[in-house]
């Protein structure tokens, strides 16, 4: 299943966890302090099609790994960003500061990105450049 990329699923599935935790406890949910809609709708199309594009693989648009020594790089370096962003989200949980909306802005967009690049995946980085730099900006924007 080609098609198909189960460490995607679990790696978005896991980052998942602590804004569903944080939706849960919050119920006010997310204070947007800044209004821009342009960006908001290119970090939300960012953010399915990163979503989306790390569990489909497009035939014809992912190329897959080099070799099996960079799909072990891409598993761990994956995992050690998505371990650091959710431990940075148990530490920072109730307070809000910029170094908190940077952090956990700046993981996923390089996570999302660097996993495009190494599954050779065209709209995954092409997702990834539309998301990262609108999702920093609003979080950034938002924090301050």
């Amino acid at each position: 299943m080609e098609w198909f990329n189960v460490f995607g699923l679990i790696f978005v599935a896991v980052i998942m966890i602590p804004n569903i935790v944080f939706a849960i406890k919050c119920k006010d949910g997310f204070d947007n302090k800044w209004s821009n809609k342009y960006v908001e709708v290119t970090e939300q199309v960012g953010r399915f099609g990163c979503f989306g594009f790390r569990i489909i693989n497009i035939p014809g648009t992912w190329f897959g790994w080099l070799s099996d020594e960079a799909f072990a790089i891409y598993l761990i370096v994956d995992a050690i960003l998505v371990m650091l962003y959710c431990i940075i989200w148990i530490i920072c949980f109730k307070k809000s500061s910029v170094f908190r909306a940077l952090a956990l802005s700046v993981i996923p967009s390089i996570l999302f990105l660097f996993s495009g690049i190494m599954g050779r995946s065209v709209l995954l980085i092409i997702a990834s450049v539309l998301f990262a730099p609108s999702h920093i900006v609003i979080s950034y924007r938002n924090a301050k």
